[in-house]
């Protein structure tokens, strides 16, 4: 007698394969800025924070700038410096010895910044820049507190490929760093997303005005960082139309499949979908997209996050991606595994400051012991 029987589902604790990235499941950790790399410079805190996540299949560094203006927020690492780069290292040792796969997000923050954060740090009163001489609206936090975005300045062709040449030195060294790989942020209205917005793109040149175009940035900074460190490490994280930075996208239900479609050829490690914006792209997306798909999903309720592993089993999704959860929760793979109560973050504490609400979450209690 023949077996008609269902294939069993993948679930999301299962080990797999993406590029050259060997997972020992699908959870990830997601991007997470929390402003504690004092001197752009990663520290000792930061390696003790992410080596206590190292179960993640995954780990997603937080948002780290490849050249000075690309540093949008206070306290937030590089990765254009030897100093930099050596301090690094001491993160993706601890990682590694702890048994976890860990990348490093590569975020140029474009117009979402200010002079006093790059004045702050030594690198002088940087004027942001962008696709665009169009100011973002609202602020964003700076060392001396909220402040209006500014006008930023519309980069020339030549400054254009200099950004692009900054991404590609970036993740070279990244991986002089100790990283497994890179991910090039695309979204949540940062550099590359403004390029692809049709409100902060107003050029009128070969990298902006129709959609072929606007996608161009970012399909040459994925190809210039695929060809400095291997398309196999190499992810792209991408929002759809998410609004986030004051970006609007006229035409994402076509944008989007078209940049895939670009992207395809080039068999990256993975494509990062944050569904935060028109959830109806997702499965546009998942059909048209050929490599590994990590879905950062919306679920009914945005603290039951465990929701969020069915989209494995039902194949809309290869990964699913955590942030908040992994806050308050160094351990939640076993967590979830166990069907365990996820601890509340205190997000009072998320940004800035020192171990206390960053390193001092504590695991599940085993066998009696306090953990």
């Amino acid at each position: 007698m023949s077996d008609h029987s269902a294939p069993t589902p993948v679930t999301a604790f299962e080990p797999i394969t993406i590029g050259s990235l060997r997972l020992r499941n699908r959870i990830v950790m997601a991007p997470m800025t929390r402003s504690r790399a004092f001197g752009t410079r990663a520290n000792a805190d930061m390696a003790t924070y992410y080596a206590q996540r190292a179960g993640a299949g995954l780990i997603i560094t937080e948002g780290t700038q490849p050249s000075p203006v690309g540093q949008g927020y206070p306290d937030t690492p590089g990765l254009h410096t030897n100093e930099q780069v050596e301090a690094w290292t001491a993160v993706t040792g601890a990682v590694h010895e702890a048994g976890g796969v860990i990348v490093a997000q590569l975020m140029h923050t474009g117009r979402i910044g200010h002079p006093a954060t790059t004045a702050a740090v030594g690198s002088g009163a940087l004027t942001p820049v962008a696709p665009s001489a169009v100011r973002a609206a609202g602020s964003v936090f700076t060392p001396e507190g909220p402040r209006d975005h500014v006008q930023p300045a519309e980069l020339n062709e030549d400054e254009i490929r200099a950004t692009i040449a900054d991404f590609a030195a970036a993740a070279r060294n990244a991986v002089a760093a100790g990283f497994d790989g890179v991910e090039v942020h695309g979204a949540n209205g940062y550099l590359l997303h403004q390029f692809l917005a049709t409100n902060a793109n107003q050029r009128t040149d070969d990298w902006g005005g129709s959609a072929r175009n606007r996608i161009r940035f970012t399909v040459e900074v994925v190809e210039a960082v695929a060809a400095a460190i291997g398309a196999d490490r190499t992810g792209l994280r991408i929002s759809p139309a998410n609004g986030l930075g004051d970006t609007t996208e006229d035409d994402a239900a076509t944008l989007y499949p078209l940049l895939v479609e670009r992207l395809n050829g080039l068999q990256l490690a993975y494509l990062h979908l944050v569904e935060a914006g028109d959830a109806g792209l997702t499965p546009v997306i998942r059909a048209a997209w050929k490599g590994a798909l990590i879905l950062n999903a919306v679920t009914p309720d945005s603290r039951d996050d465990s929701a969020r592993l069915d989209r494995v089993a039902r194949g809309e999704a290869d990964l699913v991606s955590f942030a908040r959860a992994y806050i308050a929760n160094p351990d939640l793979v076993d967590r979830l595994a166990e069907g365990a109560p996820l601890a509340e973050p205190d997000l009072t504490k998320a940004y800035g400051g020192g171990r206390e609400g960053y390193t001092d979450y504590p695991v599940l209690a085993r066998d009696g012991a306090s953990a």
